[in-house]
């Protein structure tokens, strides 16, 4: 027994070493590789760890299946072991993957200006590694269910009834489902890229990432809004990066009439040479609008891409306030109220003996229609009346006093 033991020790450690020294020409020439070629070294980065407990288990799985001393232990120890094999295969695949999505990666920058087709490759090989990894673990997974009789077993009823079992997950899974070709339908058919930008719900913000079920915009005040690849699929947005980063915007003003556009046209030539903000594509200067007391002056610029252009726009406006309030204050927005001073009626007035009665008329309330001479009668009715007997006594008392006289 002791010998069984001692030669499946023996055995182990051969098989062991073999494979290290395997592993070690590998590792050697790999490092040679890599003073000539920089990708070889980032190979070696990102397998190290997989590669090396590939390699382990192999030999150890080699000397156990060679000469294993416990039969009754032996299918058990054989099977787990098959099982860290294929994990451990699995997870080196999944580390090249990343290693090559990483390299096509790295090529294909996005920091640059021109970065559309970069930003296309991004997108695709990102999902394309999800992909990836999704079906090694996949496949992994279905490797260690197979390692089990019972599983074996029940492989021929479930290949037979895989038409109903692809139904019942169709149906349980629809949303994910539809997640998922959303998301492989927006990298491929490059309706949407990684660092686009974009406005859905309202939100201007960056593509930050793409996956499988959902997107990640990176909004412009630091938040994140996260949507289903389905809303992109099914409701309109906008990309203002689809073919190109180059935008136009536009900055108005609502001036006084008193506004030189020529002027503000001249300061804008001015202002625009003195910012690397402008990339020299359009510069307009119009008067779009001139009613209801101002007139509307609209500038248009263009910027390398949607941030530049904002900036360039605030930078724009600040100017020529600044530019207006010194040089033509006039132009600021005025509202004008023009003021009727009006006509003050005069008081009606008792003529006073050995004066005229003959008055002009005042246009009034109780002058100028047959209504308001009404109303003056039915008013001064009583008043009349009272002069003229004042008027009666007074010529009167003026008779007996000439009576008087003649008869002194």
């Amino acid at each position: 027994m002791f010998d069984d033991w001692l030669q499946f020790a023996i055995a182990t450690a051969i098989s062991i070493g073999v494979a290290v020294v395997a592993g070690l020409v590998i590792k050697i020439a790999m490092r040679v590789t890599a003073k000539r070629q920089p990708w070889a070294q980032s190979l070696v980065t990102h397998t190290r760890r997989p590669f090396w407990a590939l390699v382990l288990l192999v030999g150890l799985w080699v000397g156990v299946r060679a000469s294993f001393p416990a039969e009754n232990w032996e299918a058990v120890v054989f099977r787990a072991l098959t099982i860290v094999v294929i994990g451990a295969s699995a997870w080196l695949l999944a580390a090249l993957v990343e290693f090559l999505t990483d390299l096509t990666l790295e090529r294909n920058r996005i920091d640059v200006p021109d970065n559309r087709l970069a930003r296309r490759l991004r997108s695709q090989t990102l999902i394309v590694r999800r992909l990836a990894i999704a079906i090694i673990v996949v496949i992994a997974i279905g490797a260690v269910m197979l390692t089990f009789d019972s599983v074996r077993a029940l492989g021929a009823s479930v290949l037979a009834s895989a038409g109903l079992v692809s139904i019942v997950a169709g149906l349980a899974a629809q949303s994910l489902l539809a997640n998922m070709f959303a998301g492989i339908q927006l990298v491929f058919s490059d309706a949407l890229r990684v660092d686009d930008v974009i406005v859905a719900e309202g939100e201007w913000g960056r593509v930050g990432e793409i996956t499988l079920s959902y997107v990640v915009l990176e909004l412009w005040d630091d938040r994140r809004l996260v949507l289903p690849c389905t809303y992109f699929t099914t409701t309109p947005y906008e990309n203002w990066t689809r073919r190109g980063s180059e935008l136009l915007g536009s900055v108005e003003f609502d001036l006084d009439w008193r506004v030189s556009p020529q002027r503000m046209r001249e300061h804008l030539d001015t202002v625009l040479e003195q910012t690397s903000l402008w990339d020299g594509r359009a510069k307009v200067l119009q008067v779009t609008e001139a009613v209801g007391g101002y007139v509307r002056v609209r500038i248009l610029v263009t910027a390398a891409d949607a941030p530049t252009l904002f900036d360039l726009r605030c930078y724009v406006r600040e100017a020529m306030v600044i530019w207006m309030q010194g040089e033509m204050p006039d132009a600021a927005p005025t509202q004008r109220v023009i003021v009727h001073e009006p006509d003050v009626p005069q008081k009606p007035h008792r003529p006073r003996k050995g004066v005229s009665t003959e008055t002009t008329e005042v246009p009034g309330l109780f002058t100028g229609s047959a209504e308001a001479e009404e109303r003056a009668t039915n008013f001064t009715h009583g008043m009349a009346r009272e002069v003229r007997e004042q008027e009666e006594a007074e010529q009167s008392a003026d008779a007996g006093a000439e009576d008087s006289s003649h008869r002194a």
